[in-house]
């Protein structure tokens, strides 16, 4: 298992994304999407491609953590964890000493108690609103 960063191709996006059930974007949309990310993750069991992620925010206070996926065959086999921990160690890395930031991620339904692992709270909390998002 390995994971490069900011090899991830807008053709390899839309197979995973598309393997998970969701209607991928067009490849244009997707290249320009993957371009202005700040890192995005590929996931590899031997050559295969079997999962991926990216970071999205503005470097310094917020990083939102999209389009996570890991191809529906691999999943709890340890995959999402590799992953999920090299995204989190790679936003550590980006942070000048002292800096506190959000790590933020809509979880697909379902699959809250994933991310919870790795200390995600679900919103509504004590002190937070729900998360919220628009299509458009």
């Amino acid at each position: 298992m390995r994971v490069e960063l900011n090899r991830l191709k807008p053709e390899e996006f839309i197979i995973l994304f598309h393997s998970v059930g969701w209607d991928p974007p067009e490849v244009d949309q997707v290249a320009i999407a993957l371009d202005n990310s700040i890192c995005t993750f590929s996931l590899y069991e031997g050559s295969e491609l079997i999962g991926m992620a990216r970071i999205l925010g503005d470097k310094a206070m917020s990083f939102y953590i999209k389009d996570f996926v890991i191809l529906p065959e691999k999943q709890n086999k340890g995959n999402g964890k590799l992953l999920m921990n090299t995204i989190i160690a790679t936003i550590k890395n980006k942070l000048s000493n002292g800096y506190k930031v959000s790590i933020e991620l809509i979880s697909s339904k379902g699959k809250e108690e994933f991310y919870e692992k790795f200390g995600f709270e679900k919103r509504p909390c004590d002190y937070d609103g729900a998360g919220m998002f628009m299509m458009i």
